[in-house]
């Protein structure tokens, strides 16, 4: 399998650590939507980052769906719990966080890629308030259920700590000053794990661990 993408994506870091803990091996080519945009679209047409090229050839996108696919090749190995309640948690705090990220994608793009005459402020401020929404909101789940660190991480965590990990790389000036201890915690866990430290946040690609 071939996973194509940038790690600075939250999107293709989860996917690229997701495979990593379930076992799958993949190729990692590091194409940017923007800078290789050519080289990109000769691999999908979409041009839409994460892209997964299965080993029959089939292209995957969007980072849950390639996950699902993840989850099936690697069963009955996987990151999510198998009992009812457990899971509907850990899909309830997934998708906390994925709004946590598309909120802050969405804000990064706003800063960075729009002019500053055309930015609309009250869209930016409402886009943060729908970002510390869900941040506070899985910051008291994590506050009711510490992640259980004698244990492999689970796709919720993933999720949450590499989302927390973008937002205060690339939105430092929006969380500073919140009181999210637990999320802190998580990312700073998670970040010295394996699986983890072999997908850095950047421009780089994924690095075989030892």
């Amino acid at each position: 399998m071939q996973l194509i993408g940038m790690l600075d994506s939250p999107y293709v870091r989860r996917v690229a650590i997701s495979l990593q803990l379930l076992g799958l091996p993949f190729e990692h080519r590091s194409l940017s939507v923007f800078r290789t945009f050519e080289q990109f679209r000769a691999v999908n047409p979409v041009v839409k980052a994460p892209t997964l090229v299965c080993d029959d050839g089939t292209v995957l996108m969007d980072s849950t769906l390639i996950l699902d696919y993840a989850e099936a090749l690697a069963a009955p190995r996987s990151l999510m719990p198998s009992g009812l309640a457990q899971r509907q948690a850990a899909l309830r705090s997934i998708g906390l966080a994925l709004a946590a990220c598309e909120k802050s994608v969405q804000l990064v793009y706003e800063r960075n890629l729009r002019p500053p005459e055309k930015q609309h402020e009250p869209w930016a401020a409402r886009v943060i308030g729908q970002m510390h929404a869900a941040y506070a909101q899985l910051e008291a789940e994590l506050a009711g259920r510490p992640p259980d660190r004698s244990r492999q991480i689970g796709a919720a965590d993933v999720t949450t700590a590499v989302t927390w990990y973008f937002t205060e790389r690339m939105l430092p000036g929006t969380v500073k000053d919140a009181a999210y201890p637990q999320l802190r915690a998580l990312s700073a866990w998670a970040e010295q794990l394996p699986e983890f430290l072999a997908a850095p946040y950047g421009d780089g690609t994924v690095r075989p661990r030892a």
